[in-house]
């Protein structure tokens, strides 16, 4: 039976495949045999072949040296490898079991470190002369490498650090002895004379009655001083005696005179030559600018430095020389010299009325700040720190006529009390030389500028800036002009241009206005307004005058005044189309 259903199962697979193969297409390819593929090699079990080799590569790997030569290792060295000896097996006398081929010393192998030079020569000399010293490779505990005695016995304290006074007596004891020698040895030998030892006079003496270190000393006979020596003697003892007493160098004292040139100081009516006319008064309050020259004053043989008319009236002309002197003018009546005040001993730098024009103030180059009546002539007082004042000025209120600031050479401002001669304060801020000053905001404030390049606004009495001001694109600003109606102020800055700043709280650089055309770098030309404030006016390093509209920031008119630079330009404060100018030809010329 189990035949037959075999039978069956193969005849009815058979018939499957029949149909199968009747359903498929006559053109499809017969079927594929795959046959598998049999190596005809015997078949070898290659494990401990493969560990084999592997050791053996490994055991190779790790006994090879290494080429000193080559820049790449390909595996991770061991110990032993990376201080095996070059060449050759280890030295077999090694005792402290340094490879050969790393001895660079007879002792070893010597590492280099990085010791300051002083601290390498303290530890050499102290090792040479207590035998013990630092050990610098210790990093922690007890570094010290030598005469363990020596240094407890020491405190460990090297050569450098013997206290002074130990020192001093090592010193005296070393000389002492060497004396004691000497004089051991000359009685020995019999050379020194009896006679000698008993005349004071004598080097031999002072050997045996040896009392300080300088009594070994002989010293020559004082000659007399010659009249040049005793001259810078004298100077000495007398700048000593000065700086001991606290006071300081103070600036060149000069005889001072004043020469009037006037008819008379006095009129009929018994009024002083310095007392303004009655009618001066001002005609109407639109200015014009000037075209023509009217006058010109000429009597200073150097330069002129600064002008100042007097005050409110402007009847006469105040002049700063660089021959030293300082001239006053008359303006509406003879035009010519009325006084001549000398008492700096080099230029005036600057001047100053006072409110009603019976004082002012000069600065001169000698580092003197003299305060003189305008119509006597007389010095009233002196001020001077020893350094020299670019600028001085009066506090401009009426009750504060006494106060006098001034900006020097030394980066300060002084602020001197005129009647006592006292400094009350000082600003002490700037970086630079403090070229001018400003009062502001009803005098309560002022602004100064320095050659640091800087604007900076004070409290007056207070020594804080309150208002600092630095760019980088900003320049030195040698003259500044208050606007005649308060709110602006013009700098003159030495990129030849007239910038514009408010005096209201932030002082901000006004941007709109800007004055430019003239040429005033590395002169400090004085800038200044028109009464009524509608124009700007300006001199320049080439002799010529500037006028610029206030609104339109255009250049109004040019007027060539001087040969050189015109230094200063002031208007007249009651005749409105008026202009005076000043430069280094040694003229100040009127305009109209």
């Amino acid at each position: 039976m189990d035949l037959l259903q075999t039978y069956k199962d193969s005849g009815n697979s058979d018939g499957e495949d029949h149909r199968t193969s009747d359903q498929s297409s006559p053109d499809s390819s017969p079927p594929r045999l795959s046959i598998v593929p049999k190596s005809a090699a015997p078949k070898v079990d290659d494990t401990m072949l493969s560990l084999t080799v592997a050791a053996a590569i490994t055991n190779k790997t790790l006994t090879k040296p290494l080429d000193p030569t080559q820049h790449v290792v390909e595996f991770n060295p061991t110990y032993d490898q990376l201080w095996a000896p070059i060449q050759g097996p280890a030295h077999p006398y090694a005792k402290d079991g340094i490879a050969q081929g790393m001895r660079n010393h007879k002792l070893g192998f010597v590492e280099n470190a990085s010791i300051e030079p002083f601290v390498f020569d303290e530890q050499y000399n102290t090792f040479y002369k207590y035998g013990y010293a630092a050990d610098p490779s210790a990093s922690a505990g007890f570094n010290y490498v030598g005469d363990m005695d020596s240094l407890n016995g020491n405190d460990g304290v090297s050569v450098y650090n013997i206290p002074k006074r130990e020192q001093k007596k090592r010193k005296l004891e070393n000389k002492m002895e060497a004396l004691d020698r000497e004089r051991l040895d000359e009685e020995a030998n019999g050379t020194v004379d009896p006679e000698e030892v008993a005349n004071p006079a004598t080097d031999a003496w002072l050997r045996k009655n040896r009392k300080s270190p300088w009594a070994g000393k002989k010293e020559g006979l004082q000659e007399e001083l010659s009249e040049e020596q005793k001259k810078y003697a004298e100077e000495y003892a007398k700048k000593k005696g000065e700086e001991r007493d606290g006071v300081k160098d103070k600036g060149e004292a000069v005889t001072d005179k004043s020469t009037f040139h006037g008819k008379e100081e006095k009129d009929y009516q018994g009024r002083s030559w310095i007392a303004p006319p009655k009618d001066a008064k001002a005609t109407n309050d639109h200015c014009y600018i000037p075209k023509r020259l009217v006058h010109t004053w000429s009597g200073h043989t150097k330069g002129v430095s600064a002008i100042r008319f007097f005050p409110k009236h402007g009847h006469l002309i105040l002049s700063a020389g660089m021959d030293n002197k300082v001239k006053i003018w008359d303006v509406y009546n003879s035009g010519k010299c009325m006084r001549t005040y000398m008492g700096h001993s080099k230029a005036v730098r600057d001047i100053s009325f006072c409110n009603d024009g019976t004082k002012f103030l000069t600065a001169g180059y000698d580092k003197n700040i003299k305060y003189w009546d305008t119509e006597t002539g007389q010095v009233i007082s002196t001020f001077s720190t020893g350094k020299i004042p670019y600028v001085v000025k009066l506090n401009p209120d009426d009750d504060k006529q006494n106060i006098l600031l001034a900006g020097m050479s030394d980066k300060k401002i002084v602020q001197w009390d005129v009647n006592t001669g006292q400094i009350t304060q000082e600003y002490d801020q700037h970086l630079g030389a403090v070229n001018t000053i400003t009062f502001v905001d009803n005098n309560r404030r002022f602004v100064t500028s320095s050659d640091d390049k800087s604007l900076r606004v004070w409290e007056f009495g207070i020594p804080v800036v309150i208002k600092y001001i630095s760019e980088p694109h900003m320049h030195s600003m040698p003259a500044i002009s208050l606007h005649p109606n308060g709110n602006w102020l013009a700098a003159q800055s030495l990129d030849n241009q007239i910038l514009i700043y408010s005096t209201r709280e932030r002082f901000q650089l006004n941007k709109k206005k800007r004055f430019a055309g003239h040429i005033v770098a590395g002169y400090a030309c004085q800038v200044n307004f028109s009464p009524d404030g509608r124009f700007v006016m300006s001199g320049d390093g080439e002799g010529k005058c500037w006028f610029w509209d206030w609104k339109s920031c255009k250049v109004f008119r040019t007027l060539k005044c001087h040969n050189g630079v015109c230094i200063g330009a002031e208007w007249h404060p009651l005749e409105q189309s008026k202009v005076a100018t000043c430069g280094w030809d040694g003229l100040i010329k009127y305009w109209d």
